[in-house]
């Protein structure tokens, strides 16, 4: 009697281990703001403003008067690093039929960003591959200014 209960309950748990990997993930917090500030800088459907407005609490600078409520999405962002030429360092965002592409330090900073985010890397061939899809983050300035944490979440699904 006991050894079918373990073995429901594992199964139960595995059950749901897969449903939420299906699922997506979420952030919350700094690491949210980043990863929605560094995507943000390059969502075509985001004012001048709003991508100010990120950049400066990115930054630390919360003196800004803008408080309405961002969003970022994307459909999907794929940052590669060599493991063998280690100054390689390339992402690809993209936005409907816009694509945006980075290399250098912008890449790795949105690359180091999706890691700390909980994304998973993936090698290949000489290569750590850390991708989303379906990305979206909200982020709320007035929130963010109350310096207790809060303000900035991200959800996310498997990259491609």
């Amino acid at each position: 009697m006991r050894r079918s209960f373990v073995a429901i309950s594992l199964s139960l748990l595995v059950e749901a281990a897969i449903a939420n990997g299906a699922s997506g993930a979420t952030s919350a917090g700094g690491s949210a703001l980043a990863l929605a500030a560094l995507v943000g800088a390059h969502e075509p459907a985001l004012s001048a403003s709003e991508r100010h407005a990120l950049a400066d609490m990115l930054d630390g600078r919360l003196g800004f008067a803008y408080s309405a409520a961002i969003s970022v999405s994307a459909d999907s962002v794929s940052c590669r690093a060599s493991d063998v030429d280690i100054s390689s360092h390339a992402c690809e965002l993209k936005f409907g039929a816009r694509t945006r592409m980075l290399a250098g330090r912008a890449a790795h900073e949105l690359f180091a960003t999706l890691l700390e985010n909980g994304v998973p890397s993936q090698g290949a061939a000489g290569s750590i591959v850390v991708a989303v899809a379906h990305l979206s983050c909200t982020v709320k300035p007035a929130e963010v200014k109350q310096k207790a944490g809060g303000g900035a979440d991200c959800a996310f699904a498997p990259g491609p």
